[in-house]
């Protein structure tokens, strides 16, 4: 949800600034924040699956990966996202502290209140980092995973990817397969409550 402002909008250093001693996660978009919501246990590892396969991948090489916390700049758009996962290759990132400029790679993890958000307005505005190569979007309730990747003529093909495949992240020559990704994200049915069991 937004933030009320009750001044002009933010500008992207008051932003960092302000972000720097909430207790909350916010993203910024062109002068408004808004607060992160909560995600299910799933959600969580399903992003926890891909960075650790990924960290692993890419250990001895310049390569960094962050999880949720660490804020993705796009400045073209004057935005700070929160991916679920981002990768860099870029020392210029390791200069900048509390936010990444250069990823190669971003994935997201799909969930019913950001699904719109994350496949529009977010790659939208992703797409404006030269550096991206690759934009992944991790589906729990169908268990696929979109990849959409910058060709030679910067046009961004999908490749969709099924349990039993592996997702190719060619710009990392990385290969994850999809039921790794998916591994113990099943969530069952909460149990009745106690008061509401028959008796």
């Amino acid at each position: 949800m937004a933030i009320p402002q009750t001044e002009k909008p933010f500008d992207a250093a008051a932003y960092l600034a302000w972000e720097e001693v909430q207790a909350e996660r916010h993203e910024y978009v062109a002068g408004e924040v808004f607060a992160m919501v909560g995600v299910r246990q799933s959600h969580n590892v399903a992003t926890l699956n891909l960075a650790s396969t990924l960290r692993q991948a890419l250990k001895g090489t310049p390569c960094r990966v962050f999880v949720e916390s660490v804020k993705a700049r796009v400045e073209a758009a004057n935005c700070f996202f929160y991916p679920d996962v981002l990768v860099t290759c870029d020392p210029r990132d390791r200069l900048t502290p509390d936010y990444v400029s250069h990823p190669v790679l971003i994935a997201e993890v799909l969930s019913e209140s950001t699904a719109a958000f994350d496949r529009g307005g977010k790659f939208a505005a992703y797409r404006k980092l030269d550096s991206l190569q690759d934009y992944v979007l991790i589906d729990l309730s169908t268990q696929r995973v979109e990849v959409f990747r910058r060709d030679l003529e910067n046009h961004w093909v999908l490749h969709d990817y099924g349990l039993g495949e592996d997702v190719e992240l060619a710009f990392l020559t990385v290969r994850v397969p999809v039921d790794q990704i998916f591994e113990d994200t099943a969530e069952q049915a909460a149990l009745p409550s106690a008061e509401a069991a028959p008796r």
